[in-house]
């Protein structure tokens, strides 16, 4: 056995997952998904990205790297499948043994049993993965007697290596964020209100590699500075995995006042919404993006049927994406749990949709009568005076939280 080195450098290995069965676009997504991880590890410190053998491996430049916050920052990149700590060593037996010896002796100090697990990459290493797995399993028992080897059910599970370059030596990897490197599947707008709802709907596109810009309506005095400020929040919670976004703040006071002066009662809602879709497609052609984005979900409220969605995409020619539409509450609330939105999302300042409220909504409604009931306004004037009031807020996942 060869004599005890200092512990190595780690570095961490990020799986590639649904990019790998790209055909001849392989290359531009590989290429976005790397820039994207070189952007998120940047403030982290001074890190090397380099991808090979459908691996992305980022190794720390100095000791001033912040590996804890890479780590996370790496479990948030759209695209990535699983992400594993390791060490890499020379490739032989013995390096390898050396190498779990150091820098799985915590690991080893509490498990009750253990075994290796080998691949392969590089077919000119002399021996293959059983027989790697072997030896190196082999030398391991005896450096860790009080540890036994179990093969079905270990408590402790060793994973080796061999690439081009170096053995890598890790622990199971953990999940990814999954889906596609953002900015490979277009550019699209999302509405985002501050309730539990389109925040998750927001990231569920980005998963799918949409570059997103937010649109948030406000509605003052009867919205207040707090709820603004929560939904400036929330969209800094969503660049932990999206990056920097552009959030438009929309005035709608007088939109809304206007169709409470001249409206009938049941159609406020869906007016209401069939306007905020006409100003976040004109925003949407502004910032060439392709769609539009909402939280909508089947039947969830009475604007939310089938007749009353058609209703209010009636004013669009973009398309409408509504990757919530066949989900639950239940299901919704879950997943903002699991993103990390949900507890700002329920914090108690009203928005914008919960102004002039109908008392019996139109759960029907027809498009002709929505649109007879919409011509007792001046609707291009209207929308013309919010676009000509509209605010950039730019935020970044560095920036301090609003509440």
């Amino acid at each position: 056995m060869m004599n005890a080195s200092p512990a190595p450098q780690e570095i961490f290995l990020l799986k590639l997952g649904e990019v790998v069965l790209k055909g001849q676009n392989r290359q531009s997504f590989e290429d976005k998904l790397l820039a994207n991880v070189r952007r998120r590890v940047k403030n982290c410190g001074s890190f090397q990205c380099s991808l090979r053998q459908s691996t992305i491996y980022v190794e720390p430049q100095g000791e001033d790297c912040d590996m804890e916050a890479a780590w996370d920052a790496c479990r948030q990149v759209f695209g990535i499948a699983a992400v594993a700590r390791a060490v890499p060593c020379e490739k032989t037996v013995d390096a390898i043994v050396e190498a779990a010896r150091t820098y799985l002796a915590d690991a080893f100090a509490v498990a009750k049993s253990f075994k290796v697990e080998s691949k392969r990459a590089d077919k000119m290493f002399p021996m293959n993965s059983i027989q790697l797995s072997q030896a190196v399993g082999g030398d391991l028992a005896e450096l860790f007697p009080h540890v036994a080897v179990d093969v079905h059910t270990p408590d402790l599970t060793v994973f080796v290596e061999i690439r081009e370059k170096y053995a890598y030596v890790h622990t199971p990897s953990v999940p990814g964020a999954g889906g596609l490197p953002i900015g490979m599947g277009g550019r699209a707008v999302s509405l985002l209100s501050g309730g539990i709802d389109s925040p998750v709907s927001s990231w569920m596109m980005a998963r799918r590699g949409v570059e997103l810009e937010m649109v948030h309506f406000v509605s003052p005095p009867y919205t207040s500075q707090q709820a603004q400020d929560k939904v400036l929040e929330l969209a800094r919670l969503l660049t932990a995995w999206t990056g920097r976004l552009l959030v438009h703040i929309v005035p709608f006071t007088e939109i809304q006042e206007e169709i409470r002066r001249n409206c009938p009662e049941e159609y406020f809602t869906l007016i209401m919404r069939r306007f905020m879709m006409r100003i976040a497609e004109a925003i949407a052609r502004k910032a060439n993006a392709g769609a539009l984005v909402t939280g909508e979900s089947l039947g969830q409220v009475a604007s939310q049927t089938m007749l009353a969605l058609g209703v209010t995409e009636d004013v669009t020619s973009l398309p409408v994406l509504r990757p919530l539409i066949g989900m639950d509450k239940v299901e919704i609330i879950r997943m903002a749990r699991q993103i990390g939105t949900y507890d700002t999302s329920i914090l108690p300042y009203e928005d914008c949709c919960t102004v002039f409220t109908p008392r019996h909504p139109c759960t029907r409604p027809k498009v002709e009568d929505v649109r007879e009931a919409e011509a007792a306004l001046d609707v291009d004037a209207l929308v013309a005076e919010a676009l000509a009031g509209d605010q950039w807020v730019r935020v970044k996942p560095t920036d301090e939280p609003r509440i």
